[in-house]
């Protein structure tokens, strides 16, 4: 894949920091940067189609309208969906799961049901079930890890034998880039009758995701992580699922029908997206989607695969560093570590002198942390503009990082 080529399209990676540093932009598992391709799609929007959106029979509404629906249709062709009206706009991954837990949670789970979670959930997908177990008294278990930092899944059967209702899991883990076998996970939670949840903001970006072809019951992913703006996510739930489901949220375009006595609800997708949505995000979304889809997913895979590879050996090869995780052939490009003696924090503070952004603690995975036995740890994460001559640089600047404190 021609990164040098691709880098050009992001504005960001031209900018010089502190002392002439050039960026050095490690930390795309938080949030990646934006193409111009994007930036662009939603200036259009703001310049010459503004409007809102299903609410007007003047141009401009049905333009707005027009680009903003097509953005749904992209995204659905994008992750393997026939039929867009299974694709929910929402604010993010969390509020994709928070929908799934408020809605689906409340309608069908009971006291004593059984939740299975891992123990490398991001919290996005252990606090809602938090919640609603403190609601409704279900019960939660979590599948545990190897020590190589893969799902035991000889516990996950035994779990299964305890008949859970939900089964929700991360396709990819943000801390330790654990690509789960999700099919086998799907296939195994439906043998014993359980509804699946999955997080898949680590795994949209990164891989050739087919929805449909996973089976999966629920599915929820980011524009953010993936080139496309902050602010708008997707949950993709099953049809009958989806209309089985109360709305969440009442408000303008959600209904159909309002009275005086009470109110009928809108059909899919807009049972689930009151209010104005944000138009001009969904269009850099579908934008994004184009932008991906330009260079192609296998593509994408395969870089960020060979340049994990690069970035596990060089790390590895660092005295006293600890890579958390599995080795490089089973995990996306996530690489989390540990140096002997250095806060996580002051390896990111110094490294940023240096012009490279890399994350420092829990990484929004405190229980992961806790079975880890660690307080924090810095990641480095990877995406479609790093280049080998970066992790040189990571490398350089962590052995400078270890003579300063050592």
């Amino acid at each position: 894949m021609p990164s040098n080529t691709i880098r050009q399209d992001f504005p960001i990676l031209a900018r010089t920091l502190g002392q002439g540093k050039k960026l050095i932009y490690l930390d795309s598992a938080a949030t990646s940067q934006k193409p111009s391709q994007v930036i662009d799609a939603m200036n259009m929007y703001y310049r010459t189609v503004n409007a809102n959106v299903h609410r007007g029979i003047h141009t401009l509404a049905e333009e707005a309208t027009e680009v903003y629906e097509s953005a749904r249709k992209k995204i659905a062709r994008f992750v393997g969906v026939g039929d867009e009206r299974q694709i929910i706009f929402t604010r993010n991954t969390s509020e994709s799961i928070n929908i799934i837990a408020k809605s689906w949670g409340r309608a069908h789970l009971q006291a004593g049901d059984l939740v299975l979670l891992t123990e490398m959930e991001h919290h996005s997908n252990i606090v809602p079930w938090y919640m609603l177990r403190d609601e409704r008294e279900v019960e939660i278990q979590f599948i545990r890890m190897t020590a190589d930092g893969r799902l035991d899944m000889d516990h996950y059967d035994a779990l299964l034998t305890l008949n859970p209702k939900l089964v929700a899991f991360t396709h990819v883990s943000n801390v330790l880039g654990t690509v789960n076998p999700a099919k086998s996970i799907v296939d195994k939670a439906h043998r014993a009758g359980a509804t699946v949840v999955i997080d898949g903001a680590q795994s949209v970006p990164h891989l050739s995701v087919g929805i449909e072809k996973l089976d999966a019951d629920f599915y929820a992913f980011s524009a953010h992580k993936m080139c496309g703006p902050t602010g708008i996510g997707v949950l993709y739930g099953k049809r009958e699922l989806l209309e089985s489901m109360p709305a969440f949220l009442g408000g303008g375009d959600m209904i159909k029908k309002v009275t005086f006595d009470g109110f009928k609800v809108n059909e899919l997708p807009y049972k689930f997206e009151a209010g104005t949505p944000a138009i001009a995000e969904a269009i850099g979304f579908g934008a994004a989607v184009d932008y991906l889809s330009s260079i192609g997913m296998e593509q994408v895979f395969d870089h960020e695969r060979a340049l994990t590879a690069y970035g596990y050996d060089a790390l590895s090869a660092i005295k006293g560093l600890k890579l958390l995780g599995p080795d490089a052939a089973n995990r996306s490009g996530v690489l989390s570590f540990t140096i002997e003696g250095i806060h996580p924090h002051d390896i990111a503070q110094l490294l940023d002198e240096d012009g490279i952004a890399v994350r420092a603690g829990h990484h929004c995975a405190m229980p992961l942390h806790e079975k880890l036995a660690i307080p924090a740890s810095s990641r480095a994460s990877l995406y479609i503009y790093n280049k080998e001559e970066e992790i040189d640089a990571l490398v350089k600047g962590l052995i400078k990082v270890i003579e300063v404190f050592k």
